[in-house]
């Protein structure tokens, strides 16, 4: 069995400074998160922005399948040189997956070639979060909706490309609703955002959401890596008489 090779990427800064989320996650969010998903057709690494290369050196960068990113804090931080890697990856094939606050990280902007912003709360509010794409892959084993029992909230209006496919709708104790998943394909890769895990709850520890994270990691694999290119073309039938 070819295991599929997956890297998380954390800021990993919040964890060392704040403690009351260094008390939920004292390995890291990557580290719950990884632990979480693990399974014998994965394997699994862990990258940080403090890391040498910022975590993604050449050598790890490709021979990485899917890529998860989780930012908050430090998204000026990561080199440009980097996300153009980063990038260029996924346009070859590889997929990538984005959590939470990751969507004003620079590669979620680069991807999508929107800002990435919308409206945000803490208030410790309750999420339900909808299946409304109950056929695809990363809803499976999820059912008709599940419930985060405290959350961040991310609120509309999402400014993110017209031609993602939601196939989460999160609506909040409060009254905001969010497109909380949404996939994307750019090139040969496939791109997958998620909302839930604000740093100091406990959210990736919860069934489901790692549910729908692994089952992502699963439906963003490459089918193949190629680099795009825009080659002069020969006819493959004869033109003219």
């Amino acid at each position: 069995m070819q295991k599929i090779k997956v890297t998380i990427w954390n800021e990993f800064r919040h964890e060392k400074n704040q403690e009351a989320c260094k008390k939920v996650y004292p390995e890291g969010l990557h580290v719950a998160i990884g632990k979480g998903i693990a399974a014998d057709d994965l394997e699994i690494r862990y990258a940080a922005l403090d890391d040498p290369e910022q975590g993604l050196p050449d050598d790890v960068l490709n021979t990485t399948d899917v890529l998860l990113w989780w930012g908050h804090c430090a998204h000026g931080e990561v080199r440009d040189d980097i996300v153009e890697k980063v990038h260029k990856r996924v346009l070859e094939g590889m997929g990538l997956i984005v959590l939470h606050s990751g969507h004003m990280s620079k590669i979620f902007r680069k991807v999508t070639g929107c800002s990435g912003t919308l409206k945000w709360r803490e208030e410790n509010e309750r999420e339900r979060l909808w299946n409304i794409a109950p056929t695809h892959p990363i809803t499976q084993g999820i059912g008709e909706y599940f419930e985060i029992p405290h959350e961040e909230m991310y609120g509309e209006y999402f400014d993110i490309p017209k031609d993602g496919n939601v196939i989460f709708i999160a609506h909040f104790e409060g009254g905001n609703v969010f497109r909380a998943g949404v996939t994307f394909e750019r090139g040969y890769g496939k791109i997958f955002y998620f909302q839930p895990g604000h740093e100091t709850f406990p959210n990736y520890y919860q069934p489901e959401v790692l549910t729908v994270i692994s089952n992502a990691v699963r439906w963003a694999k490459p089918v193949f890596f190629k680099e795009l290119s825009c080659p002069n073309s020969p006819a493959i039938d004869k033109i003219g008489k």
